[in-house]
């Protein structure tokens, strides 16, 4: 007779956290790539985040390692894909993710500015949008890569506007190539290139890339979440609906795919895991973070109780539900970190988290500050505390 599922403790998540997000010093990656396929995806709606991400999780941090993964190597690619967010995610993984999310994405981003153009510019239609992107493409192919601006000297339409929110007070223009280039990208048409200016630098080129391989849209679906329950399992249904931005339907046919099993969480709820991974892991060794804002382990789960007290959630998170930087300790959120206008990386701590967390998030603390160097980073979400400590 079964005994029923699983139990499993707070504390054997937070293990999980420390070891599988490579977080507990002696897990880190030589790699940025095995940074990316350790937390499934590195967010990157923020430039800044893939390289505080990456470089919090990697032995010998530096913005070069990951600039050989994103420009040099290519082995690391943007997509808007889950939750209509901007994530960098392996080579690899990129024709699964694209198969059971971008795609479908794509089809709305069209959607969306075929009926912006027709309200908002004029003389466009369906047929105009595909001439526009077939000259573009072509565009790029003579040129190798090039900016938005660049390209509108090639296609003359890309630097028509969409007045948007007419006589409104927040009234504003858009550029027509702006739009048509995150549609491109979204379709798997073109990728971003190496900022122009620093790794901060929001001015950047394009550059065509070849298409990805078919891939069937469940088994992409089911890869995603098998890929996903590795490293955040265990989870609950609405936990994995929300970081994929699926439908529940779509999540759990991809959960049954996969075989997921019940597990029984701290409190009551009901949690799911592989069917390999039911042993419980070994506590790592006491570890110390500061990862970033919109890092993906602090936005990693819906229900985050387990490792964030909600009474510190308004100081940490913006009103869109974007998190800032976070310090953590042996698996838990404990206080909030920013860098000042002298390069200086302070934080504050929640609660007494004792002599030893201190030391050791001193430490994290020079080591992000040694190879940031003269680089100062702003996040693009600000958030109360972060920009109180950056004062």
């Amino acid at each position: 007779m079964s005994s029923g599922p699983i139990p499993v403790s707070d504390e054997q998540r937070r293990a999980r956290l420390g070891r599988r997000h490579l977080l507990a010093a002696a897990g880190r990656a030589a790699r940025v790539e095995q940074v990316a396929d350790a937390v499934v995806g590195l967010h990157a709606t923020d430039a800044a985040t893939v390289y505080l991400s990456a470089c919090a999780r990697l032995a010998e941090p530096s913005a070069a390692e990951v600039e050989r993964a994103l420009y040099e190597d290519v082995t690391l690619v943007k997509l808007l894909s889950m939750r209509r967010t901007i994530f960098a995610v392996t080579e690899g993984f990129a024709p699964y993710v694209s198969a059971s999310t971008a795609r479908a994405i794509a089809v709305k981003e069209r959607a969306t500015l075929l009926k912006h153009l027709r309200e908002f510019a004029e003389g466009w239609d369906e047929a105009r949008l595909a001439e526009a992107e077939r000259a573009v493409l072509a565009a790029l192919e003579r040129r190798g890569e090039a900016t938005t601006s660049e390209l509108g000297a090639d296609v003359p339409a890309l630097r028509e506007t969409m007045l948007m929110s007419a006589g409104k007070p927040y009234e504003a223009k858009q550029s027509v190539g702006s739009r048509l280039l995150r549609l491109l990208a979204s379709d798997g048409h073109v990728r971003r290139c190496r900022p122009r200016g620093s790794w901060l630098s929001s001015s950047y080129p394009w550059a065509p890339v070849a298409q990805w391989p078919d891939v069937p849209v469940r088994e992409a679906k089911a890869e995603v979440v098998r890929r996903w329950l590795a490293a955040y399992g265990p989870a609950t249904v609405e936990d994995v609906k929300w970081w994929t931005g699926w439908t529940l339907g779509d999540t759990r046919t991809a959960l049954g795919d996969v075989g997921a099993v019940d597990v029984a969480l701290a409190g009551g709820g009901a949690g799911l895991v592989l069917p390999s991974d039911t042993e419980p892991v070994p506590e790592p060794e006491p570890w110390a973070a500061l990862l970033p804002g919109l890092d993906p382990t602090v936005m990693g789960w819906r229900g985050r109780e387990w490792y964030l007290r909600p009474e510190d959630v308004p100081a940490l998170f913006d009103r869109a539900g974007n998190a800032g930087p976070t310090v953590w300790w042996c698996g838990r959120v404990v206080g909030g970190w920013a860098q000042r206008p002298d390069g200086e990386v302070v934080w504050r701590f929640f609660s007494d988290v004792g002599a030893q967390a201190g030391a050791a998030v001193e430490a994290e603390a020079a080591r992000l500050a040694g190879w940031l160097g003269e680089v100062r980073v702003t996040p693009r979400f600000r958030t109360p505390l972060e920009r109180e400590l950056s004062a």
